[in-house]
């Protein structure tokens, strides 16, 4: 008797496979060409500024945002292409934006640490450590105020605990009894430092519990686990329980940014780490359930595909116009700068 394929993982596949496929193609494009998705290898970067890469914490994104509606809110951080591809956001304007063209979502002004769509409810990257968190409570108090039918949720990396930002946040939430699901991303690196060596206690869970906060934590490299914890902390939320938050372990495979080789970090622990990679794992585990390794491989190829199509638009598209220079700042100052 043939297998039924549970919908749920391959889906959830599915969206890891995407973010993955741009993490790279946006890698190569930072490093000078994009040679490694079937077009010819550019001489200078095509991507430029600061590119922070969310590869190896792809389940972490899906499993959360599977959960999330249109309407419920989202923040992220600095490395939040995973995040924004997983909460629906178009994934040809977003390299667009990376490129820093006119039709990208921020209109090319705004890069990698800056994309935002309100449409899906995406409220932005964020390029400051922990400075998401505090929008994010925003979002869920305004959501109360207004008797929505929705949820906010912030994600953070585990070096964005030792911020004044998170405990305030926090605190905040929970005093107002807030629709919030706090979720830690937690890499283990802060930047280029390991985070245990500079933060005390028992993470980010301990600290949402000494605040009365319910917690979880889960392996974040399995994403039926973070998906399965995820959809019992929101379904709790929606129920109108109050904040809640996720803390998921997983590991970075690559540098703070697109240039960095991480040469400071041991060579055996990434070997290791890699032996977690969340798309094998799900791979695996889909191949177990009866789906053949050239349909797992093909959906991965479907990814690329998608992508590098993405990378050619991009590449082609417009810049902005010189008269565009001074739209959507703060004060042009009655045009005296034109």
């Amino acid at each position: 008797m043939e297998k039924k394929l549970p919908d749920s993982l391959l889906t959830l596949y599915r969206t890891m496979c995407r973010i993955r496929a741009f993490e790279d193609a946006a890698e190569e494009a930072s490093q000078g060409g994009v040679a490694a998705f079937g077009q010819q290898a550019a001489s200078s970067a095509q991507v430029r500024g600061p590119l922070h890469l969310s590869t190896g914490q792809e389940a972490v994104a899906t499993g959360v945002c599977a959960h999330l509606r249109p309407t419920d809110y989202l923040t992220s951080t600095h490395r939040g292409h995973g995040h924004t591809i997983a909460k629906g956001a178009n994934l040809e304007r977003m390299m667009h934006e990376l490129f820093g063209k006119a039709s990208g979502y921020c209109g090319g002004r705004g890069g990698s640490m800056h994309i935002a769509d309100f449409s899906v409810g995406m409220l932005g990257a964020n390029g400051v450590v922990a400075a998401g968190i505090p929008i994010a409570v925003g979002a869920a108090h305004s959501i109360r105020i207004q008797g929505k039918d929705a949820i906010a949720v912030g994600f953070f990396g585990d070096g964005a605990t030792n911020r004044g930002p998170f405990a305030e946040s926090l605190n905040w939430a929970a005093a107002f009894r807030l629709p919030i699901l706090f979720v830690c991303e937690d890499n283990q690196w802060s930047a280029t430092t390991r985070t245990g060596t500079m933060s005390a206690g028992a993470g980010a869970a301990a600290r949402a519990r000494s605040h009365g906060m319910d917690a979880l934590e889960v392996d974040g490299n399995d994403v039926e686990a973070v998906h399965a914890a995820a959809g019992q902390l929101i379904e709790a939320i929606r129920g109108g329980a109050g904040p809640r938050l996720l803390h998921a372990r997983t590991y970075r495979f690559k540098g703070h940014v697109s240039v960095d080789p991480a040469a400071y970090r041991n060579p055996a622990e990434l070997a290791a780490a890699m032996q977690t990679d969340p798309l094998l794992l799900a791979g695996a585990k889909l191949a177990a359930r009866g789906m053949s390794a050239g349909d797992v491989a093909a959906v991965l190829d479907e990814a690329r595909a998608e992508v590098a199509a993405a990378v050619a638009s991009a590449a082609a598209a417009p810049w902005p116009g010189v008269e565009s220079a001074f739209e959507e700042v703060q004060d042009t100052g009655a045009a005296q700068w034109l």
